[in-house]
Protein backbone atom coordinates (compact mmCIF):
# COMPACT_ATOMS: atom_id res chain seq x y z
CA UNK A 1 0.00 0.00 0.00
CA UNK A 2 1.87 3.62 -1.31
CA UNK A 3 1.05 6.51 1.22
CA UNK A 4 -1.71 7.94 -0.93
CA UNK A 5 -3.80 5.07 -0.78
CA UNK A 6 -3.23 5.07 2.91
CA UNK A 7 -4.07 8.69 3.25
CA UNK A 8 -7.15 8.26 1.54
CA UNK A 9 -8.11 5.85 4.15
CA UNK A 10 -7.26 7.91 6.98
CA UNK A 11 -9.56 11.01 5.35
CA UNK A 12 -12.12 8.89 4.76
CA UNK A 13 -11.90 7.94 9.03
CA UNK A 14 -11.14 11.43 9.90
CA UNK A 15 -14.03 12.41 7.71
CA UNK A 16 -16.81 10.23 9.53
CA UNK A 17 -15.59 10.25 13.30
CA UNK A 18 -16.31 12.26 16.10
CA UNK A 19 -13.95 14.43 17.79
CA UNK A 20 -12.85 11.93 20.29
CA UNK A 21 -12.44 9.71 17.21
CA UNK A 22 -10.42 12.54 14.91
CA UNK A 23 -8.13 12.59 18.21
CA UNK A 24 -8.20 8.75 18.19
CA UNK A 25 -6.67 8.91 14.97
CA UNK A 26 -3.94 11.47 15.35
CA UNK A 27 -2.59 9.92 18.18
CA UNK A 28 -2.40 6.43 16.43
CA UNK A 29 -0.90 8.06 13.62
CA UNK A 30 2.01 10.42 15.16
CA UNK A 31 2.64 8.40 18.13
CA UNK A 32 2.26 4.87 16.98
CA UNK A 33 2.61 4.44 13.09
CA UNK A 34 5.06 7.01 12.43
CA UNK A 35 7.20 6.07 15.77
CA UNK A 36 6.85 2.25 14.70
CA UNK A 37 7.90 3.17 11.60
CA UNK A 38 10.69 5.30 12.04
CA UNK A 39 12.12 3.98 15.46
CA UNK A 40 10.83 0.67 15.85
CA UNK A 41 13.33 -1.34 13.41
CA UNK A 42 16.23 0.41 14.55
CA UNK A 43 15.75 -0.28 18.33
CA UNK A 44 14.35 -4.22 17.85
CA UNK A 45 16.52 -4.78 14.70
CA UNK A 46 19.52 -6.18 17.03
CA UNK A 47 17.16 -8.58 19.49
CA UNK A 48 18.02 -12.09 18.39
CA UNK A 49 21.73 -10.87 16.42
CA UNK A 50 23.33 -9.70 19.68
CA UNK A 51 21.22 -12.05 22.25
CA UNK A 52 24.44 -13.54 24.01
CA UNK A 53 24.48 -16.16 26.07
CA UNK A 54 27.20 -18.00 28.21
CA UNK A 55 27.09 -21.18 26.67
CA UNK A 56 28.91 -22.51 23.10
CA UNK A 57 26.47 -25.61 22.85
CA UNK A 58 24.87 -25.44 19.29
CA UNK A 59 21.14 -24.16 19.62
CA UNK A 60 21.22 -23.34 22.93
CA UNK A 61 21.24 -19.51 22.09
CA UNK A 62 18.29 -19.61 19.84
CA UNK A 63 16.17 -21.92 22.08
CA UNK A 64 16.84 -19.72 24.68
CA UNK A 65 15.64 -16.33 22.96
CA UNK A 66 12.09 -18.33 21.48
CA UNK A 67 11.40 -19.51 25.34
CA UNK A 68 11.28 -15.94 26.20
CA UNK A 69 10.58 -14.04 23.05
CA UNK A 70 7.84 -16.28 21.77
CA UNK A 71 7.09 -13.59 19.55
CA UNK A 72 8.72 -10.29 19.05
CA UNK A 73 7.75 -7.51 20.11
CA UNK A 74 7.56 -5.30 16.83
CA UNK A 75 5.65 -7.80 15.16
CA UNK A 76 3.08 -8.22 18.06
CA UNK A 77 2.66 -4.35 17.59
CA UNK A 78 2.24 -4.64 14.14
CA UNK A 79 -0.65 -6.70 14.45
CA UNK A 80 -2.29 -4.82 17.31
CA UNK A 81 -1.80 -1.69 14.65
CA UNK A 82 -3.50 -3.49 11.94
CA UNK A 83 -6.22 -5.27 14.13
CA UNK A 84 -6.84 -1.50 15.91
CA UNK A 85 -6.90 0.52 12.60
CA UNK A 86 -9.40 -2.12 10.61
CA UNK A 87 -12.41 -1.84 12.26
CA UNK A 88 -12.66 2.14 11.14
CA UNK A 89 -12.71 0.52 7.65
CA UNK A 90 -16.03 -0.83 8.42
CA UNK A 91 -17.50 2.65 8.56
CA UNK A 92 -16.40 3.95 5.06
CA UNK A 93 -18.18 0.59 3.43
CA UNK A 94 -21.14 0.80 5.83
CA UNK A 95 -21.20 5.16 3.83
CA UNK A 96 -20.34 3.77 1.20
CA UNK A 97 -23.35 1.11 0.82
CA UNK A 98 -25.23 3.94 2.40
CA UNK A 99 -24.46 6.29 -0.48
CA UNK A 100 -24.90 3.45 -3.95
CA UNK A 101 -28.01 2.87 -1.95
CA UNK A 102 -29.13 5.90 -2.38
CA UNK A 103 -27.67 6.47 -6.17
CA UNK A 104 -30.37 3.02 -7.12
CA UNK A 105 -33.11 4.63 -5.13
CA UNK A 106 -32.60 8.01 -7.30
CA UNK A 107 -32.49 6.12 -10.52
CA UNK A 108 -35.75 4.01 -10.03
CA UNK A 109 -37.87 6.73 -8.47
CA UNK A 110 -35.93 9.91 -9.82
CA UNK A 111 -34.35 12.81 -9.15
CA UNK A 112 -37.02 15.03 -7.58
CA UNK A 113 -37.74 11.81 -5.07
CA UNK A 114 -37.70 12.09 -1.37
CA UNK A 115 -33.80 10.95 -0.50
CA UNK A 116 -33.19 8.00 1.76
CA UNK A 117 -30.88 9.81 3.33
CA UNK A 118 -30.73 13.74 4.52
CA UNK A 119 -26.57 12.56 4.84
CA UNK A 120 -25.53 9.37 3.53
CA UNK A 121 -22.75 10.04 6.70
CA UNK A 122 -24.68 10.89 9.50
CA UNK A 123 -24.65 8.07 12.57
CA UNK A 124 -27.98 7.17 12.68
CA UNK A 125 -29.94 3.96 12.40
CA UNK A 126 -27.16 1.71 11.77
CA UNK A 127 -24.59 3.31 10.71
CA UNK A 128 -24.78 4.60 14.88
CA UNK A 129 -24.98 0.48 15.85
CA UNK A 130 -21.75 -0.39 13.24
CA UNK A 131 -19.69 2.98 14.84
CA UNK A 132 -20.13 1.64 17.86
CA UNK A 133 -19.67 -2.10 17.21
CA UNK A 134 -15.94 -0.56 15.75
CA UNK A 135 -15.19 1.15 18.97
CA UNK A 136 -15.99 -1.55 21.15
CA UNK A 137 -14.02 -4.14 19.26
CA UNK A 138 -10.81 -1.60 19.07
CA UNK A 139 -11.67 -1.38 22.65
CA UNK A 140 -11.46 -5.39 23.54
CA UNK A 141 -8.61 -5.19 21.17
CA UNK A 142 -6.04 -2.91 23.34
CA UNK A 143 -7.24 -4.37 26.21
CA UNK A 144 -6.02 -8.44 24.58
CA UNK A 145 -2.81 -6.95 23.44
CA UNK A 146 -1.91 -5.15 26.34
CA UNK A 147 -2.82 -8.52 28.43
CA UNK A 148 -0.62 -10.71 26.03
CA UNK A 149 2.53 -8.56 25.89
CA UNK A 150 2.44 -7.85 29.96
CA UNK A 151 1.66 -11.70 30.15
CA UNK A 152 4.18 -13.27 27.69
CA UNK A 153 7.24 -11.21 29.33
CA UNK A 154 5.90 -11.07 32.75
CA UNK A 155 5.11 -6.67 33.01
CA UNK A 156 6.39 -4.03 30.56
CA UNK A 157 9.61 -4.40 31.39
CA UNK A 158 12.87 -5.67 29.96
CA UNK A 159 15.68 -7.79 32.49
CA UNK A 160 19.26 -7.34 31.56
CA UNK A 161 19.65 -10.58 32.30
CA UNK A 162 17.40 -13.76 31.45
CA UNK A 163 17.96 -17.19 32.59
CA UNK A 164 17.54 -20.17 30.94
CA UNK A 165 16.56 -23.29 32.71
CA UNK A 166 15.54 -27.06 31.54
CA UNK A 167 15.31 -26.09 28.23
CA UNK A 168 16.79 -28.66 25.65
CA UNK A 169 19.79 -28.47 24.64
CA UNK A 170 21.09 -26.36 27.18
CA UNK A 171 22.92 -27.83 30.26
CA UNK A 172 21.46 -26.59 33.47
CA UNK A 173 20.90 -23.22 33.91
CA UNK A 174 22.27 -20.63 31.10
CA UNK A 175 22.88 -16.77 31.62
CA UNK A 176 21.40 -14.73 28.28
CA UNK A 177 21.67 -11.04 28.19
CA UNK A 178 19.50 -8.91 26.33
CA UNK A 179 21.12 -5.83 23.62
CA UNK A 180 19.91 -2.24 25.23
CA UNK A 181 17.64 -3.26 27.54
CA UNK A 182 17.08 0.05 28.91
CA UNK A 183 16.16 1.45 25.38
CA UNK A 184 13.79 -0.97 24.61
CA UNK A 185 12.25 -0.58 28.04
CA UNK A 186 11.91 3.10 27.65
CA UNK A 187 10.45 2.31 23.72
CA UNK A 188 7.98 -0.31 25.02
CA UNK A 189 6.68 2.12 28.03
CA UNK A 190 6.15 4.26 25.21
CA UNK A 191 4.12 2.22 23.06
CA UNK A 192 2.15 0.63 26.52
CA UNK A 193 1.38 4.69 27.37
CA UNK A 194 0.27 5.42 23.74
CA UNK A 195 -2.29 2.47 23.73
CA UNK A 196 -3.55 3.37 27.15
CA UNK A 197 -4.28 6.88 25.95
CA UNK A 198 -6.11 5.17 22.65
CA UNK A 199 -8.12 3.17 25.30
CA UNK A 200 -9.06 6.56 27.01
CA UNK A 201 -10.13 8.02 23.67
CA UNK A 202 -12.31 4.95 22.73
CA UNK A 203 -14.19 4.81 26.23
CA UNK A 204 -14.82 8.80 26.36
CA UNK A 205 -15.82 8.27 22.70
CA UNK A 206 -18.43 5.20 23.49
CA UNK A 207 -19.89 7.22 26.19
CA UNK A 208 -20.11 10.28 23.91
CA UNK A 209 -21.93 8.56 21.50
CA UNK A 210 -24.68 6.85 23.80
CA UNK A 211 -25.12 10.13 25.70
CA UNK A 212 -25.74 11.42 22.50
CA UNK A 213 -27.89 9.08 21.22
CA UNK A 214 -30.33 9.10 24.76
CA UNK A 215 -30.59 13.06 24.44
CA UNK A 216 -31.37 12.97 20.66
CA UNK A 217 -34.29 9.72 21.51
CA UNK A 218 -35.58 12.04 24.24
CA UNK A 219 -35.69 15.19 22.04
CA UNK A 220 -37.87 13.43 19.42
CA UNK A 221 -40.14 11.97 22.01
CA UNK A 222 -40.71 15.74 22.73
CA UNK A 223 -41.78 16.46 19.22
CA UNK A 224 -43.84 13.84 18.47
CA UNK A 225 -45.93 14.41 20.96
CA UNK A 226 -46.14 18.07 19.77
CA UNK A 227 -47.10 17.69 16.28
CA UNK A 228 -49.86 15.49 14.78
CA UNK A 229 -49.22 12.53 12.29
CA UNK A 230 -48.58 13.93 8.56
CA UNK A 231 -48.88 12.65 5.44
CA UNK A 232 -46.63 11.01 2.74
CA UNK A 233 -44.28 13.76 1.50
CA UNK A 234 -42.56 12.12 -1.16
CA UNK A 235 -42.22 14.34 -4.05
CA UNK A 236 -43.00 11.37 -6.96
CA UNK A 237 -46.41 11.42 -5.41
CA UNK A 238 -46.76 15.09 -5.40
CA UNK A 239 -46.02 14.40 -9.19
CA UNK A 240 -48.62 12.07 -9.75
CA UNK A 241 -51.40 14.31 -8.41
CA UNK A 242 -50.04 16.91 -11.12
CA UNK A 243 -50.10 14.55 -13.30
CA UNK A 244 -54.30 13.76 -13.27
CA UNK A 245 -53.28 9.78 -12.12
CA UNK A 246 -54.12 10.73 -8.44
CA UNK A 247 -57.10 12.38 -7.65
CA UNK A 248 -56.41 15.32 -5.54
CA UNK A 249 -59.40 14.61 -3.61
CA UNK A 250 -57.73 10.53 -2.35
CA UNK A 251 -56.68 10.26 1.39
CA UNK A 252 -53.46 9.94 3.23
CA UNK A 253 -54.07 6.56 3.21
CA UNK A 254 -53.85 5.86 -0.78
CA UNK A 255 -50.65 8.24 -0.86
CA UNK A 256 -48.98 6.01 2.28
CA UNK A 257 -49.88 2.87 0.17
CA UNK A 258 -48.27 4.04 -3.27
CA UNK A 259 -45.19 5.00 -1.42
CA UNK A 260 -42.19 2.48 -1.56
CA UNK A 261 -41.59 1.28 1.61
CA UNK A 262 -38.43 2.39 2.42
CA UNK A 263 -36.01 1.36 5.17
CA UNK A 264 -32.67 3.15 5.69
CA UNK A 265 -29.73 1.40 7.34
Amino acid sequence: MDWKTFQALLSGVNKYSTAFGRIWLSVVFVFRVLVYVVAAERVWGDEQKDFDCNTKQPGCTNVCYDDFFPISNIRLWALQLIFVTCPSLLVILHVAYREERERRHRQKYGEQCTKLYSNTGKKHGGLWWTYLFSLIFKLLIELLFLYVLHTLWHGFGMPRLVQCTGVAPCPNTVDCYIARPTEKKIFTYFMVGASAVCIVLTICEICYLIFHRIVRGLGKDKLSRGHSTSSSTCRCHHKLVEAGELGPDLGDTKLQASAPKLTPI
